[in-house]
């Protein structure tokens, strides 16, 4: 691998933040760019160092994780670093403010490396999403209540009404946690088509990522909590 996925590491913890660098160093085809004890610190570091990926904290003192996601993918030249949020709990209410903010998704700190490492490639590498189906877990378990903790109040859902039938039936599936391979076997498309229908999706609704996709889906109520699919 000759250019090597480049990542900024977020966690206000020394120890924790140590590791992550210690274990990102010694992987073949990775390259930490900085490494911030603090949102301030991690929006300037993305600015300046311009990562593929950001592993973000999300309790930090200061700005929290996800004002920082929210401000560095503002700020961001094209392409955009992919935030993978770096978290304790499965459920907390922060990683949905997090997931609205245009994070790719998120992770357990619990993971072990070889699932940081496989996360770290796999949204390095373009997906949107490494882990659909437990993201839409999350989404699930708040998508009826308020956004949680540092997530802006009063925002409108975008209209649907602008998607293709199609883009429509893309997006439910998507929210269902189906991958694009997924998604393909059942309406009979290629994973190419599916792609295509996502990305204008997307760039229709202005949406950043698969991931706020997903909550778009449950707040507009195209798809209810508990929906089978």
């Amino acid at each position: 691998m000759t250019a090597g996925i480049k990542v900024l590491v977020v966690d206000d913890q020394f120890l924790i933040r140590a590791g992550l660098v210690g274990l990102l160093r010694a992987a073949p085809g990775i390259e930490v760019v900085g490494e911030a004890g603090d949102g301030d610190e991690a929006v300037a570091l993305a600015a300046r160092t311009r990562p593929d990926v950001v592993l973000m904290d999300i309790r930090m003192p200061g700005m929290n994780g996800i004002t920082a996601t929210a401000k560095i993918l503002e700020q961001a030249a094209e392409p955009a670093p992919r935030v993978l949020v770096l978290t304790t709990f499965d459920l907390d209410e922060y990683v949905y403010g997090a997931l609205r903010a245009g994070a790719s998704g998120f992770l357990l700190k619990d993971s072990g490396p070889e699932r940081l490492l496989a996360a770290v490639a796999a949204v390095g590498g373009g997906d949107a999403l490494f882990a659909p189906s437990v993201t839409r877990r999350l989404v699930e378990a708040f998508a009826r209540q308020t956004a949680g903790p540092g997530a802006e109040e009063g925002e409108t859902p975008p209209d649907l009404g602008v998607l293709t039938l199609r883009e429509v039936e893309v997006l439910k599936l998507i929210a269902r946690g189906l991958t694009n391979a997924d998604i393909a076997e059942r309406l009979y498309i290629s994973e190419a088509t599916v792609k295509t229908h996502l990305n204008r999706t997307m760039s229709k609704l202005d949406l950043d990522s698969r991931a706020q996709a997903v909550v778009v889906a449950y707040e507009t109520g195209l798809v209810t909590p508990g929906a089978g699919g």
